[in-house]
């Protein structure tokens, strides 16, 4: 197929943390250390304007993209072959274990300055911090609604031990917790793995000269998710571009699979034709679909327009070398320079889509079959060749690349794309509406009152620009 990405050479990852670190950088760096960073910033990202029509459709190979964002033959074993929440923990310990640059489209370039200032607020917590990203408006533009220089910078922090990371950190911090903080770190510990999607947030600290809300997740069950999809709360914040700011091998190969999910299944919500901006938009809308705060006034309408729009060059380098290497994506119609997009094309043969079907991530995939079992009036577990002797034999695992018929039953079935909406939305809502509830303990009333006041205006400002 054709490339997405015109041009594409090493030194458009010079910026990106990659596996070529030395053994005594990646001991650093599993105990906590900043990612390192080659330092200077890439080349400007030209996109999809370098495109001629004589590349369209001329199926030259992408192979100078696929070494430069660590997509080649080599990875693949990664990326179809068997990766489960166990592998990862006792077999990739470093990044040397996986292929030269794999995963390096994770990483997006942002002012350096910021960059560099939010890595030293890493370095102000004690407790160890094993992967961290930045996120939202307070990082990446959303339009001249949001103002970056009084956005709260959002921070996820990925951790070992939560008991222990929280222990350390009421220590340091105390003022940074709510009441939950007097009933020691094995209560907050508690709230934040059992109750809602695992995250504990800290809202409204100030530090480093910022005003950050900072998450703290476990590792475990960040890769959970990642893999499996089973709240997709923190998997959907990273579909959208984040900036990786303290890196993980097993959060990087997860994440990878997370962001092949989420085109997979924004191509089964999509229809034949489609440009590259409805793809971004699918993409970036997942997470949000069965959201409560998009119902009740408590979010900007307008967010994910807003996301794209604004981030567009960010989308496209994080996921084009992704399509590059799906087999039933083409480029319809190059790059249009009145509508500044791209026209993609996909296959929609179910015997295609039906391996997309029997591709997505465990937790979501058993939603879809369940609801289809009842449309098809079709027993998965007795249809021949459903899914082989192990395909959901752990949590996390896809190891199947073709699908059964059931998979293409369930791919040709015209109401497709209302069942995985009806999926997405069944495994987003509860575990948001939980954390909004969770977040008045863990913030504490007053913080919780004016976070909702900041974003009731979010929501007063998108309705007022519609």
């Amino acid at each position: 197929m054709s490339s997405l990405i015109f041009k594409s050479s090493r030194s458009a990852v010079r910026d990106f943390p990659i596996a070529r670190i030395s053994l005594t950088e990646g001991k650093r760096l599993m105990m906590g250390s900043v990612t390192p960073d080659p330092g200077s910033q890439p080349p400007p990202f030209t996109g999809f304007t370098n495109f001629s029509r004589s590349h369209i459709g001329s199926g030259k190979s992408s192979s100078n993209v696929d070494h430069a964002f660590g997509i080649s033959g080599t990875d693949r074993s990664f990326l179809e072959g068997e990766v489960t929440h166990e592998k990862l923990t006792k077999e990739i310990t470093m990044f040397s274990q996986l292929p030269e640059n794999f995963g390096v489209n994770q990483h997006i370039p942002i002012d350096n300055e910021l960059k560099e200032r939010l890595r030293s607020t890493l370095w102000k917590f004690k407790a160890p911090i094993r992967f961290a990203f930045a996120y939202g408006s307070g990082v990446f533009s959303q339009g001249q609604s949001y103002q970056k220089s009084k956005s709260q910078v959002d921070l996820i922090f990925g951790v070992t031990y939560t008991q222990h990371w929280h222990s350390l950190n009421i220590s340091q911090y105390p003022d940074h917790y709510s009441f939950l903080r007097r009933l020691g770190s094995g209560a907050v510990s508690y709230v934040q793995d059992n109750i809602g999607p695992g995250v504990y947030f800290n809202p409204y600290v100030e530090i480093n000269g910022m005003t950050v809300k900072y998450g703290v997740v476990s590792i475990d069950t960040l890769c959970r998710d990642l893999l499996s999809w089973d709240t997709l709360y923190l998997s959907g914040r990273l579909h959208k571009p984040v900036k990786i700011l303290r890196d993980d091998p097993r959060i990087r190969l997860a994440n990878q699979r997370n962001l092949f999910s989420v085109i997979r299944v924004a191509l089964l919500l999509l229809p034949e034709k489609f440009t590259e901006q409805e793809l971004y938009h699918t993409i970036a809308s997942i997470s949000y679909t069965g959201d409560p705060r998009m119902n009740v006034a408590a979010e900007n309408p307008n967010k994910v327009k807003n996301i794209v729009d604004n981030q567009k060059q960010h989308f496209h380098r994080l996921y084009a070398p992704l399509i590059d290497t799906l087999p039933n994506i083409e480029i319809a119609r190059g790059y249009d320079g009145v509508s500044g997009t791209v026209t993609l094309e996909q296959d929609m043969d179910p015997l295609r889509r039906g391996n997309m079907v029997a591709r997505l991530p465990s937790s979501f995939r058993k939603k879809l079959y369940a609801r289809y079992t009842t449309i098809l009036g079709v027993d998965p577990a007795t249809t021949q060749g459903l899914s082989g002797p192990s395909s959901d034999a752990s949590e996390g695992t896809i190891n199947r690349t073709e699908g059964s018929k059931f998979d293409q039953l369930i791919a040709e079935n015209p109401d497709l794309r209302v069942e995985v909406a009806r999926a997405i939305q069944h495994t987003v809502s509860w575990p948001s509406f939980v954390q909004s509830i969770k977040g008045l303990a863990t913030a504490g009333v007053s913080k919780s009152v004016k976070y909702l006041g900041e974003k009731s205006s979010k929501w007063k400002a998108g309705k007022q620009s519609e």
